[in-house]
This record gives structure tokens, C-alpha cells and sequence, in this order.
């Protein structure tokens, strides 16, 4: 079971140990790394014309800093990326989950589970703490360790959610930013809008738009009693356009206050990647508006993914100007 479904204790055992491998300076520290990736994929999409914003770049930064993080080869990641993508995908309309996902679920299994045991066979451990699975194979409290089981769901948790989520977010910022020209006028002349035009976007179209909990005890809200026991499904996308705490919330706007906004959870759940992703989409959307005079979306050709929960783009052509 992923840690996101327990309650403590748990949870909150789970998510000690898990943390000890993800804290801020460890993020912090990738920061410079982040740059030269991004920049290493934009050299390549900008000796185009035109390139698809989402496979040639929102969709590889994330997934090799991921990678980088966890201490996965760089022939391996095409795959494992892809993977990821065939987990989450759901024709339209159809809530099924598909023989392709539970296929592609169980060959990013197999695979942490084998790296799991590679590193535990070594005579050193093959850990040096350079990378989030060592972290994670030496993490103690108390005395009290993850298991192999922990940590390969873990990892598998941080090559989707921490891939999918980022690249749709890169995506989404790219694409509401074009419809709202007067909006992307504010970053691509001053850099300081950077973090806000991330934020707005996590805000106005959450990459995660939904999350399913059970009640644990009865509750009134809105003039409602929900008993304990019920399944509730928490629609991040609909909090973040509540009229009551974000005035005129269908209007993208850089220059709002998106301090309330619930696109990572909240409380003990909160997401332990927030920090992550946005050094991530900061860095990316610095280096591509530093490079970029212009650029122009395909709105035709752009095609949305298929999931009941995950939002974006799977395909965004993009045509640019360079600087």
C-alpha cells in the first residue's frame, strides 16, 4: 500500500523515514543540476522550428531529474517513462483500468524491485547517499527501517506521480499563458513572474485534479453530516476556483494571491514533492523564456490525456522564435 493511503501511525512512521531522503537541501542542492538538464533539452528543441513541447522537453526534464534523484541509469528512463505514461492513460470515456496499465504497473515493479535488491547484494550496499534510494536504504528512527517492499513503493510513487504531475504542470503553463497573451507578457519581459506564473497555473488547472478519502469520523460541513465510514472524493480543481476564497477564479491572473491554493494537499498529507516540482517548472520556465522571443501553440494538433484524475497536455506543438 502507498503511504498517501495510510493514517498514522503508519503514515506518519512511513513518512518520517521517507522524508529523511527528501528534505529541502537535498532539493535545494539540485537546483544548478535542474538548469543544466533543462538547458541540455532546450538546445535540442530549439535547433527546430517546431517541436512537441510535451515529448522533447516537459516530458524528459522531469523524468531525468527524477532519475538523477533516485540513481536511475540513463539508458533506462525512455522505458520507465514510458511506462508511466501507459499506466496513466484511459481512452475517453471509458473509467476501466486497462490490461496496458496493470502491464506497465507491474513492469515498474519489477524493476525497483530489482534495483532494490542490487543495492542491498552489494558488499558495499552500493550506497554512498549521493541519491534518494540510498537515502532511503540507510533512513532510520529509532532504530526503525523501511523494507524493501516500502521503499519500492515509494520509488514507484516518484516516477509517476513526481514525473506526470510536472511535465503536465510545464505543459499547462505554456498553453494558458498563450491564450492569455497580455498574462505572458509578464514573464517574458521580467523574470519575477516566473513563481507566479507557476503558482497560477497550479492554481487554474492543478495537474491533480482530485483525491479520494475515507471518513473517519462524522462530520458536518455546509449544512451537511457526512457519517463516518463514506468515501469522499476531494476535488482539488473545484477548490481552486472557489469564488470565496479566489475572486473572479476563472480569470488567469499572474498578479493574484494563490497563497490558499490546495493543488499539493494540505496538513500531514501534504505533498512531500511540492518543493520539487516547483524548482522544477521555475527552472524550466526561466531557462525556455531566456531563450525564447515568441512562440506560438498549435492548438489543433494539441491533445489532451485521458485520465479520471491526472490534467494536461499529452501532446502541445510549439512553434518559436529564438532570441
Amino acid at each position: 500500500m502507498s503511504f498517501l493511503a495510510m493514517d498514522p501511525p503508519r503514515h506518519s512512521r512511513m513518512r518520517a523515514l521517507v522524508s529523511r531522503g527528501f528534505t529541502p537541501r537535498r532539493v535545494q542542492d539540485l537546483d544548478e543540476r535542474v538548469r543544466q538538464l533543462a538547458r541540455k533539452h532546450l538546445d535540442a528543441c530549439l535547433s527546430q522550428d517546431t517541436f512537441d513541447f510535451v515529448a522533447e522537453f516537459a516530458g524528459k526534464l522531469p523524468m531525468d531529474v527524477i532519475s538523477e534523484m533516485l540513481g536511475v541509469p540513463e539508458q533506462d528512463r525512455k522505458q520507465l517513462r514510458l511506462h508511466a505514461d501507459t499506466l496513466l492513460h484511459r481512452e475517453d470515456g471509458v473509467m476501466a483500468v486497462p490490461r496496458a496499465a496493470g502491464e506497465a504497473a507491474f513492469s515498474l515493479i519489477v524493476y525497483f524491485i530489482e534495483m532494490v535488491s542490487e543495492r542491498r547484494a552489494r558488499p558495499d550496499g552500493g550506497r554512498d547517499g549521493a541519491d534518494l534510494t540510498s537515502a532511503l536504504l540507510d533512513a532510520e528512527t529509532d532504530g526503525d527501517r523501511l523494507t524493501d517492499e516500502e521503499i519500492v513503493g515509494f520509488l514507484f510513487l516518484m516516477v509517476v506521480a513526481g514525473n506526470e504531475t510536472t511535465t503536465k504542470l510545464l505543459a499547462s503553463a505554456l498553453y494558458w499563458a498563450w491564450r492569455n497573451p497580455e498574462q505572458l507578457a509578464k514573464p517574458m519581459a521580467d523574470p519575477a513572474f516566473i513563481g507566479p506564473w507557476v503558482e497560477e497555473t497550479l492554481r487554474y488547472d492543478s495537474p491533480s485534479q482530485m483525491l479520494a478519502r475515507t471518513v473517519t469520523k462524522d462530520f458536518s460541513i455546509h449544512g451537511q453530516t457526512v457519517p463516518a465510514g463514506e468515501r469522499l472524493v476531494l476535488v482539488v480543481g473545484a477548490a481552486n476556483h472557489d469564488p470565496a476564497v479566489f475572486p473572479d477564479p476563472d480569470h488567469y491572473d499572474l498578479e493574484r494571491d494563490t497563497s490558499a491554493l490546495i493543488s499539493f494537499g494540505s496538513g500531514r498529507h501534504y505533498c512531500l514533492g511540492a518543493n520539487l516540482a516547483r524548482l522544477e517548472s521555475r527552472v524550466a520556465l526561466t531557462e525556455f523564456t531566456r531563450r525564447v522571443r515568441r512562440f506560438e501553440i498549435d492548438e489543433a494538433g494539441a491533445e489532451r490525456v485521458h485520465s479520471p484524475n491526472v490534467r494536461g497536455f499529452a501532446t502541445l506543438p510549439v512553434q518559436v522564435e529564438v532570441r
